[in-house]
């Protein structure tokens, strides 16, 4: 055999890859970690769902006290215990929003319209009220998107609280540890310890009834939560070693703490504050239900849930809308706050 025959021609081998350097895993490396975060929370149904019922009851308490030209506090005895009439749906002949309602007599059920009587003009023929009125001839409509309001109010502060003051507490706690540690778990045990009900009734006392007080009182105690989650996340990371190699570069602890620890555990307590917000909304609507919310003429949520209970029997309309806005609001919390929970979690991301 000679060498002629041992030679290689150049068509008898090719490359598999001939751009090897512009490969890139397509699964995952192309993609940024907020990028990755929101295509896993796209994939949510019920976290998707939940955002857009935030943002349609955002945009109906912005919106809702002014399509119509009734204020919250505005009353026409005339118009009280009006029933539900919606103009579009009652040309519909279904039975519903067409201003009736069943009411029980000594003789039996009877039909009511108070909008239209066969046998006298009542004034009230051209009249609609999307929601119903109250005893006092207040537009529930206007009333319940004002309240919505309130409840908006109260989560935003309930956020800004655990963010600003819970986590930066936590944070401190953990990281300094020892003496420090002890005094600031000690504070909020015992702050803890004192039950809501029975701080906002004592600031009550001292103060006068109203929004700001029941934003104090959340204020006070809103945020332990959030300094627990905080604190458990960073006694996890103080020891890793890219803290210990920030210790020997001469880093400081405030920024340790607030740039090299925090956006390690940023998505947790985002996570954390979402799950808080319904539990501030039903604290707000607890206390006013028990007549410790915002004095009248203001409407919350829980004030007309408590003012319309005490006709539930015989104007069952007056609670439903008020109940109905509020589980969405908390139901979409919740939905929103457990997609927020899996989106973080890289461990989706193999499932």
């Amino acid at each position: 055999m000679n060498n002629q025959d041992t030679l290689f021609k150049p068509g008898d081998f090719e490359l598999v890859r001939e751009d090897q350097n512009d490969f890139v895993d397509e699964a995952y490396a192309k993609e940024s970690y907020w990028r990755d975060i929101l295509s896993r929370f796209v994939k949510n149904k019920g976290a998707v769902i939940g955002l857009f019922f935030i943002f349609l009851i955002i945009l109906m308490a912005v919106v809702g006290p002014g399509m119509n030209e009734h204020t919250y506090d505005s009353q026409i005895i005339q118009h009280q215990n009006l029933a539900p009439r919606i103009r579009a749906i009652e040309s519909l002949n279904i039975g519903i929003f067409d201003g009736s309602e069943k009411m029980s007599t000594s003789t039996g059920v009877v039909e009511v319209n108070k909008y239209v009587n066969p046998e006298k003009e009542t004034g009230l023929e051209n009249t609609y009220y999307w929601f119903g009125t109250d005893v006092l001839g207040r537009d529930i409509f206007t009333r319940t998107w004002t309240g919505t309001r309130i409840s908006l109010y109260i989560a935003l502060v309930a956020v800004l609280v655990d963010m600003l003051f819970g986590m930066s507490y936590g944070l401190i706690s953990g990281y300094f540890g020892g003496k420090v540690d002890m005094a600031m778990q000690r504070f909020s045990e015992v702050l803890n310890g004192i039950p809501t009900l029975v701080l906002v009734t004592l600031l009550i006392i001292v103060m006068k009834p109203g929004l700001f007080t029941i934003t104090l009182a959340l204020a006070l105690t809103g945020w332990i939560g959030m300094s627990r989650v905080a604190r458990a996340q960073v006694l996890k990371l103080k020891e890793q070693e890219f803290i210990l190699a920030s210790k020997t570069l001469g880093a400081k602890d405030f920024f340790i703490i607030f740039k090299e620890i925090l956006p390690n555990i940023f998505g947790q307590l985002i996570i954390m504050s979402m799950f808080s917000v319904p539990n501030a909304i039903f604290t707000e609507a607890f206390l006013a239900f028990v007549g410790l919310g915002v004095p009248a003429p203001n409407a919350s949520l829980g004030s007309l849930i408590s003012d319309a209970f005490k006709s539930f029997t015989t104007h069952p309309y007056m609670i439903v809308f008020p109940v109905i806005v509020l589980g969405i609001i908390m139901l979409s919390f919740n939905l929103l706050a457990d997609g927020l929970r899996d989106a973080f979690d890289p461990k989706m991301k193999e499932r």
